[in-house]
């Protein structure tokens, strides 16, 4: 991460402050099966791409204070995210996650709900934690508006993205806005939160929330690419889910469209479940001759740069106290869609 010092210098700090707080303040109780299920994606890895948006956004705006204020929130979208990959590896089915078995595959369903059910009301109940960092309670109620949208929002992307499974037509127009909802609204709302906790005025929590919503299309985009073209010893999950689950994304929109016929049927039938696993590879290797790949990635970077072009605005505003952080923001952006897991 070498083009990304800023942001590399954020990483070294924010995911051990978020994981203490979320261990120590946070994720505990009983029964103790419980709390381990729920404890268990959070203890394998993973980006803390959320709360280094909310901590550096609180930075790059109020400072120091600001950061320690946002600290709870930060770890609410941590938390609030958990939730959302236990139950989306249910409905998927998915056996891995971060290199590790998921929640289901290891305590069952029953017990992955109420993991994911448990960590859904503690984002909330860290939210609530704030008032000993300092957030005060006008600071509070809008941290609770802006998490509540955002939960509605990811609900209503995962409903898109399971119909357009059964469906042979999606439009490029229903898988963004489906991937908004279901990735892009959460990164917004950690956005906001850290302006939230600067205390900004609404005019750039909203500005931060845009800057959040690019970056989560951004970040889907390549992830539907590491889903094809990805190493799954960075990525810690099997490749080619997306082909064997029927997923329109972008890649497949694309191939869809632009392919020969002979190359729309064959990556159809992958769709549909009629080729055998040893064929994958070459479906793949399919979708990147339409050209797909590179589109995919430059409508990535595309918004990447847009999100970029915001913490622009918003430093040209002279709201900006600490300029390291809008550079991580930005480094982030960018980097998002170089990322090799």
């Amino acid at each position: 991460m070498e083009s990304y010092k800023n942001l590399a210098k954020a990483l070294e700090r924010y995911p051990a402050l978020v994981d203490l707080f979320i261990y120590k303040e946070l994720v505990k109780g009983s029964p103790e099966e419980l709390y381990k299920a729920s404890l268990h994606l959070i203890r394998a890895g993973g980006k803390r791409l959320r709360p280094t948006i909310t901590l550096a956004a609180a930075r790059m705006l109020g400072g120091f204070e600001a950061e320690s204020r946002a600290l709870p929130l930060a770890a609410a979208t941590e938390v609030f995210h958990t939730f959302t990959l236990i139950h989306d590896d249910i409905m998927d089915q998915d056996e891995y996650r971060r290199g590790v078995k998921t929640v289901h595959t290891v305590w069952g369903e029953p017990m992955a709900i109420l993991a994911g059910d448990l960590l859904f009301g503690l984002s909330y109940q860290s939210i609530l934690l704030g008032r000993e960092r300092g957030l005060s309670d006008e600071q509070i109620r809008a941290a609770f508006e802006v998490l509540t949208e955002a939960s509605i929002r990811v609900s209503q992307g995962q409903a898109y993205d399971m119909g357009f499974e059964g469906r042979e037509e999606v439009d490029y127009h229903e898988y963004l806005n489906m991937i908004y909802l279901k990735t892009g609204a959460l990164i917004e709302a950690s956005a906001k939160l850290g302006g939230i906790a600067a205390g900004a005025p609404s005019t750039v929590v909203e500005k931060l929330g845009e800057y959040g919503a690019l970056v989560g299309v951004a970040f889907q985009v390549r992830d539907d690419i590491l889903g094809v073209f990805g190493d799954p010893k960075k990525t810690g999950k099997p490749v080619y889910n997306d082909l064997r689950r029927g997923k329109k994304t972008v890649l497949v929109l694309y191939a869809l469209k632009h392919g020969s016929s002979e190359q729309r049927n064959i990556i159809m039938e992958a769709l549909k479940g009629k080729l055998p696993e040893d064929k994958l590879p070459e479906v793949a290797e399919i979708i990147k001759e339409t050209g797909a790949l590179d589109y995919a990635m430059n409508l990535a970077r595309t918004y990447a740069k847009n999100a970029v072009a915001i913490i622009d605005d918003i430093e040209s505003s002279g709201l900006v106290v600490d300029g390291e952080y809008a550079r991580v923001l930005k480094e982030l952006a960018l980097f998002s869609v170089e990322r090799e897991k």
